[in-house]
Formats: structure tokens, sequence, C-alpha cells
């Protein structure tokens, strides 16, 4: 049996202001031409399929969009909700929806039959378990002692009859303890969300979802898919994928990587002024890619944003990197200011703004504007 595993598409998301929504469209009519390409059986969805609980119209058509075109294809789908999800929203029309192929567990209401595929090696049962807070787990099985995470999700597996001899899959939207994290992520204060990997260990294959970041934990079969783009600019230096996951008799369970494409990159630049737009420097490149652009630059540059806007459109964030910026100074002067001079106050201003003193020649202007000014005055 062949499996697609992605998560966090996070539908709707804007980033640093910028709509991602055609850069979302793109890749989800790439992920499923590989699914097509690949003759998968099912697309496994591990969480975050919008970016908030209730998403714009527009995320909304997106989202049908994709699964529509999956289930018309005759590719079963298994998805479940995520952090960033309205499990009551994504819940409607479910089970109209399951007729289709589409199998979608969005509110946790305990232990669910697992959804049931086969091929020539028998069948392979697939355990959806959307995200999960102790709250929730507490409010279905009340009786239970459950104050972590972790006792949670683990009370959560263990209400399953799941069979050591079949192959089983599980779908599942936490963060497991080892994973390597981004900024765009949201997890809990102090880790408080973490959980071992040890509650999956019944597993064949766990799709996960939650980091952004492709990457296994501990064995090959215990995976993130990572989100199919980079939503933040710690992620700048990701390769963006998904899991291709085929799985033949018990215990043989094989994963490749396949990289994805977006329309346009996310990444970082650094240079003075001059070096970033001069054409050798962007002539071959992307210049409508998203980017963060560090001027290395000792002088602002006025109107640098709308300046660099007009050779890179898609320039999400500018910085400086330089003597101002990479030290922070205090006052410790111990004379009164009225003790001296306008022309002293001011140098200490800049040093202290700049961390480099004024030059000659700013000295002069500075002292001719004074001046200036005191003569008006009189």
């Amino acid at each position: 049996m062949k499996l697609l595993h992605c998560s966090d598409l996070h539908i709707g998301k804007r980033v640093n202001e910028f709509s991602m929504l055609e850069d979302q469209r793109y890749i989800l009519n790439q992920i499923s031409e590989l699914a097509l390409l690949e003759r998968v059986d099912a697309v496994l969805l591990a969480g975050d399929l919008y970016d908030k609980p209730i998403p714009p119209a527009e995320a909304v058509g997106l989202l049908d969009e994709f699964l529509t075109g999956l289930a018309r294809a005759g590719i079963q789908v298994l998805a479940i909700s995520g952090n960033h999800d309205s499990p009551e929203r994504l819940s409607f029309a479910a089970r109209l929806m399951e007729d289709q192929g589409v199998h979608l567990a969005a509110l946790y209401r305990g232990a669910e039959a697992p959804v049931v595929l086969a091929d020539e090696h028998g069948p392979v049962n697939f355990y959806l378990l959307p995200y999960l807070k102790p709250a929730l787990v507490r409010h279905v099985y009340p009786e239970a002692e459950i104050a972590s995470y972790e006792q949670a999700v683990k009370y959560a597996v263990d209400q399953w009859q799941i069979d050591p001899g079949s192959r089983n899959v599980l779908v599942a939207h936490q963060f497991v303890l080892g994973g390597s994290t981004c900024e765009s992520e949201e997890l809990s204060v102090g880790g408080l969300d973490q959980i071992s990997a040890q509650v999956f260990e019944r597993f064949d294959y766990v799709a996960l979802g939650h980091l952004h970041g492709p990457q296994k934990i501990g064995r090959e079969t215990l995976r993130y898919s990572g989100s199919p783009l980079k939503y933040s600019f710690s992620e700048a230096g990701h390769e963006k994928s998904v899991c291709l996951v085929e799985m033949g008799e018990k215990g043989r369970t094989e994963v490749r990587l396949v990289p994805l494409k977006p329309l346009r990159d996310l990444r970082e630049v650094r240079g003075t002024y001059e070096q970033v737009t001069a054409k050798s420097f962007y002539d071959g490149t992307n210049t409508r890619d998203y980017l963060h652009i560090t001027l290395t630059d000792e002088e602002d540059v006025p109107e640098a944003m709308g300046r660099l806007r007009a050779i890179y459109p898609n320039l999400m964030k500018l910085t400086y990197d330089n003597k101002r910026t990479q030290t922070v100074q205090e006052i410790t002067g111990a004379e009164r200011p009225e003790e001296r001079t306008p022309l002293e106050l001011f140098r200490d201003l800049y040093e202290l703004q700049n961390n480099q003193p004024m030059s000659r020649e700013q000295e002069d202007f500075l002292t001719a504007l004074m001046e200036e000014i005191w003569e008006g005055r009189s």
C-alpha cells in the first residue's frame, strides 16, 4: 500500500502580512499531481488544515478544491484536526464526505473504530487522533486521572484494541519529545505539551503533524512531514517535502521524502545596499521570492524598503546589522546635562544610538545648524 503523508497546510495563512493563498494553491496542486503520478492509495493529512479556527472563505474554497480533486481521483483521504483548526467547523458534513472516501476526525469522541483499507497483504488499520489536550480526554473519560499531555495521549491510545499482528498506522498532531521546532509553530510554554515517542511504539507508521520541519523521531517510521511551505524565516534553510510511504507485509515499511518546489521561495539575503541592488547580485535569481534582507551599511539608507521593493516586490522584512545594532550601550556619565554643551550632549546621543562617534563632517554640519537656529531666535 502506498501512502502520501503531509501536514500543516495552514491554508489562509499570512506571513508578514503577505497572503500565502496563491502559493498554497500552487503547492496543493503539486501534491495532488504527485499523488496521481505515484498512484497512492491514500493521502494522510496530519492536522492544521487551516491557519485559523475561523478561516476566510477563500481558504475554505481551496481546501474543498483539494479534497474534491483527490476524492474524484479515487484516492482515500485520512485527515485530522490540529491545534489551529476548529474541530466543530471541520466536522461539518464529515459523514457525507466519508461516503466519498474522505475520512475526517476533527472532534475527539473517544476510541472510535479505525478506518480499514486493504491490499494484497491484507488490511491496514488507520487510527485517527485529532489534536489532544488533557481536558479533552477528561471530558470523554471523566474517571481518568489525567494531568499531562503525555498521559492524555497515552490514555487515548490505550483505549484502542490494537492488533499487534496487523499493520497499524496512526495519524496524530502532537509535539513529540526530541522534535526540532521553528518560529511559526504554536507550542506550549515550557514544553508542557511534549510527549514521549514510546506512546506510539505499537504502530507500524506514525504520520505526525505540528512541527514544520521535516524530521524523524528515533525511527524512520515515526515522522513529521513538515509544512509544505516555509512560514517563517527560521525555516529558510529547510527543503520542504512530503513523505511517500510504501507498506509491504507486516514489518516492511519504506519511507521516501519527495521534495516540493514552491511558486516563490522564502530566503534571507545579506549585504550592503550597493551590493544587494547590483544587477550582478540578483541577476538569474527569482526576484519575486519572499525575502528578509539584512543591510550591513553603517548608515541607514533613506527609504530603503520602498527602493528595495522596486527590485524585490515581495520583500517582507528589512533589518540592519552594523555597529549600531550589534551593541546596546548605556549612559554612564556622571555629569549633569546642564554642565555640558549642546554639541557634547548630541555627540553622546549619536554614539549611544549608532555605536560609533560622529564624523568631523557631521559635527561641523551640526554646529552650523545650531548656530543658524540660535541666530534665528535672537
